[in-house]
C-alpha cells in the first residue's frame, strides 16, 4: 500500500502557480463578501470584440465543428497565423510549421517535451514568467535563471548569458515585451541574444504573446526577422489570449521549424487531440482581422499605466520604474521590509510575507517577487477597470503608512 501514498517524483518537484493561488485567494474573498481588488491575473478586463464572439456564435451552428479536427488545427487558422507573422513579425513561415494549442501554456510545456532530456539545461533571464522553470523540471530539465534587475532595464546582458552557458545548456527563453517586468527589450539585445544562440547551438524560444502591447515609443523586435538565421533553431510561442481579451477561449499556438512543429502534432495527439473548434473558429477571425480593437485597449492599459506608476511611486519605499509594454507593473518594495506596515504594525522580511498580509489587511491582490525569481519586488497587473486601479492604489497607499 505505501506505493499509493507516493506521487511521482517529477510532480512533487514542481510549484503550483503563484499568480492562480493569488487570483483564486482573492475570488475566495470575494465569495465570502469581501472587497477585494485584484492585481494578481495578468487577465484582459475588456470583453472579447464583438466580430469575434459573432464569428463563434455562427460556428455553433456549423456542424463541421462537431467533430474531430486535424491536431495540429484547422488548416485556415494555421494559414491565417502564417499570415499574421508575415503581417507582424515581418518573415514568411509556412501553415506546416504552426501547431495550435489549448492555450498559450500547453504551446510552452510541448516545447520543453519534446526539446529536453534528463539534466538538459535552459536559460530562464528572470525576472521569468512564473510557470516557465516548472515546464522545464516537467521535461526533466534544470532552469538557469540569468538575473537582470531594474538597474539593467531588466535586460539580460550577454555576458551574463554565456556565465550560465554549460555543456548542457539547450535552450533560453526570451520574452519581450515582458511578463512580469513590462520591460521590452532593445532590438541590440535581442539581436546579440540571436548572434550567441547561433554561435552555441542553442534554441531560441521566443514567447511573443504581450507583442502589441508597447508605449512610449517602445517597437517589439521580433528575434526571427532580426536575426534570420535563427529560425532553423527558433519556436515561438504566441496566442490570443491578452492581444484579442480571450484569455477564456484558450487558443494558443507555436511556430517552430517543420521537425519540431510534426513532433509536437504527435504529442499533442496522444494528449488532447485538437483544440475546441468553436474556440478555433473564433481564433480565425481574431488574428485575420483587423487589430483596430486591439490598439484601443492598448489605448486604455497606457492611460492606467500612467497611473499605477505615479501612484506606486508616492508610496515611501516603493521604486516602480516605468514599463514600456505588457500590462504589469513591477516595483521593487525593498524599502517596504523590516519596519511596521498595516493595521497590525506587522514587520515583514519577504515580499512573500507583505503580499499576503496586503490581501488580508489591504484587501489587495498583488504576487510577490518570489513567484518570478525576484524578491524584494510585486507585482501589479493593470489590466483592470481605471476606478479599481484608483482605489486598489489608494488602499496600498493608506496599507503602507
Amino acid at each position: 500500500m505505501a506505493q499509493l501514498d507516493t506521487l511521482s517524483t517529477r510532480i512533487n518537484a514542481v510549484s503550483p502557480s503563484a499568480t492562480l493561488a493569488v487570483d483564486s485567494k482573492a475570488k475566495a474573498m470575494k465569495a465570502e463578501g469581501i472587497d477585494v481588488i485584484g492585481f494578481g491575473a495578468g487577465e484582459p478586463n475588456f470583453p472579447t470584440p464583438k466580430a469575434i464572439v459573432d464569428a463563434a456564435a455562427l460556428a455553433v451552428q456549423d456542424e463541421r465543428n462537431y467533430r474531430y479536427t486535424p491536431t495540429a488545427g484547422l488548416p485556415e487558422l494555421r494559414q491565417a497565423i502564417a499570415d499574421k507573422t508575415l503581417r507582424d513579425s515581418g518573415y514568411a513561415v509556412d501553415a506546416s510549421q504552426v501547431v495550435v494549442t489549448n492555450g498559450g501554456k500547453q504551446a510552452v510545456y510541448e516545447t520543453f517535451q519534446i526539446l529536453l532530456d534528463d539534466g538538459d539545461e535552459v536559460i530562464i533571464p528572470t525576472p521569468y514568467w512564473t510557470s516557465y522553470p516548472e515546464a522545464v523540471k516537467l521535461a526533466g530539465g534544470v532552469p538557469v535563471e540569468v538575473f537582470a534587475g531594474a538597474d539593467e532595464y531588466f535586460e539580460p546582458n550577454i555576458d551574463a548569458l554565456e556565465a550560465a552557458r554549460t555543456e548542457r545548456t539547450k535552450a533560453i527563453i526570451i520574452t519581450s515585451p515582458n511578463n512580469p517586468t513590462g520591460a521590452v527589450w532593445s532590438a541590440d539585445t535581442i539581436a546579440a541574444i540571436g548572434a550567441w544562440a547561433i554561435e552555441h547551438g542553442i534554441w531560441v524560444i521566443s514567447d511573443e504573446i504581450y507583442e502589441h502591447l508597447d508605449y512610449d515609443g517602445a517597437k517589439t523586435t521580433y528575434i526571427g526577422a532580426a536575426v534570420p538565421e535563427v529560425r532553423d533553431q527558433l519556436i515561438v510561442l504566441n496566442g490570443v489570449a491578452k492581444t484579442y481579451a480571450m484569455p477564456g477561449w484558450r487558443v494558443g499556438w507555436m511556430v517552430a521549424p517543420a521537425r519540431v512543429a510534426s513532433a509536437a502534432s504527435k504529442l499533442q495527439g496522444h494528449m488532447t487531440s485538437n483544440v475546441n473548434n468553436i474556440a478555433q473558429r473564433a481564433a480565425l477571425a481574431a488574428v485575420s482581422g483587423s487589430l483596430d480593437a486591439v490598439y484601443e485597449m492598448r489605448e486604455a492599459f497606457n492611460r492606467r499605466r500612467e497611473v499605477i506608476v505615479s501612484m506606486l511611486n508616492e508610496i515611501e519605499g516603493v521604486n516602480c520604474p516605468t514599463p514600456t509594454g505588457a500590462f504589469y507593473a513591477f516595483p521593487d518594495v525593498t524599502g517596504l521590509l523590516n519596519r511596521p506596515l498595516g493595521p497590525s504594525k506587522t514587520v515583514f522580511t519577504t515580499t512573500s510575507e507583505l503580499a499576503a498580509m496586503l490581501l488580508e489587511e489591504g484587501h489587495v491582490a498583488a504576487v510577490p517577487g518570489e513567484a518570478f525569481g525576484a524578491p524584494g519586488y510585486l507585482r501589479f497587473s493593470y489590466a483592470l477597470a481605471d476606478d479599481a486601479l484608483v482605489e486598489g492604489m489608494k488602499r496600498f497607499q493608506e496599507w503602507a503608512r
